[in-house]
Parts: structure tokens; C-alpha cells; sequence
């Protein structure tokens, strides 16, 4: 797995997040990380991280096919993809999530890919 796709703050509160739900919560928590490629329409808005395996990611995937969704994704699997340019998939070291994760999938449905 890159080390640098996930920093290890945003990867304890992943952790965090994963373990909630895990316990039964409710949750409804905002975006921790935004990976993409910069050299094509793939988003993910990751809320939380499997603490059974420490790979597998959940939360909001745009694979720029106009139908955004929740689901999984590993970490790991991220890694061999790249962009028409050869971009590999990245962090937004930028990204600060101004709302939950509801709100990002009922505006990414409605528009049909992450808006921002």
C-alpha cells in the first residue's frame, strides 16, 4: 500500500470511524480523505477504514460514469491505477470536508459526480 495516499492521522480516524460502525453505530460522519486522479474522473470520499484488515476503505466512489455511489474500495487496489497521463491516484492534501457524508452522496446523485 502507498504511505502516501492516507496520511497516519487520517488513517487513525478512519480507523476510528470503521470501529464505530462496526460497534452498531449510527453514523454519519464527515469525509476524512479525497483520493483521485488527476488525469481522469476518479474520486473516492473516504469516511472509514476496516479495522479487521486496515485496506479496505468505505464511503462515496465517482468512477466518472455519472452514477456516483456509496461502497468499498481497497487501499491497496488503488495503487496500479493511473490516469490516461499516467497519473497515479492521489491525495488532496488540500481537501477539508465542509459536510457529512449524506449530504456528498444526495449532491453527487443529483449532479452526478463529486462536486467538489
Amino acid at each position: 500500500m502507498n504511505p502516501s495516499l492516507i496520511t497516519d492521522e487520517e488513517r487513525a480516524q478512519l480507523l476510528a470511524n470503521g470501529q464505530a460502525r462496526a460497534a452498531g453505530q449510527t453514523i454519519d460522519p464527515l469525509p476524512v480523505v479525497r483520493l483521485f486522479t488527476p488525469d481522469a474522473h476518479l474520486t473516492w470520499l473516504l469516511t472509514e477504514l476496516d479495522a479487521d484488515d486496515g485496506d479496505t476503505a468505505y464511503g462515496l466512489i465517482d468512477l466518472g460514469l455519472g452514477m456516483p455511489d456509496l461502497g468499498t474500495v481497497r487501499l491497496s487496489d488503488l495503487m496500479p491505477i493511473v490516469g490516461p497521463r499516467k497519473q497515479p491516484v492521489m491525495r488532496d492534501r488540500y481537501f477539508r470536508a465542509a459536510r457529512p457524508l449524506s449530504e456528498y452522496v444526495r449532491l453527487a446523485q443529483e449532479n452526478g459526480s463529486i462536486t467538489d
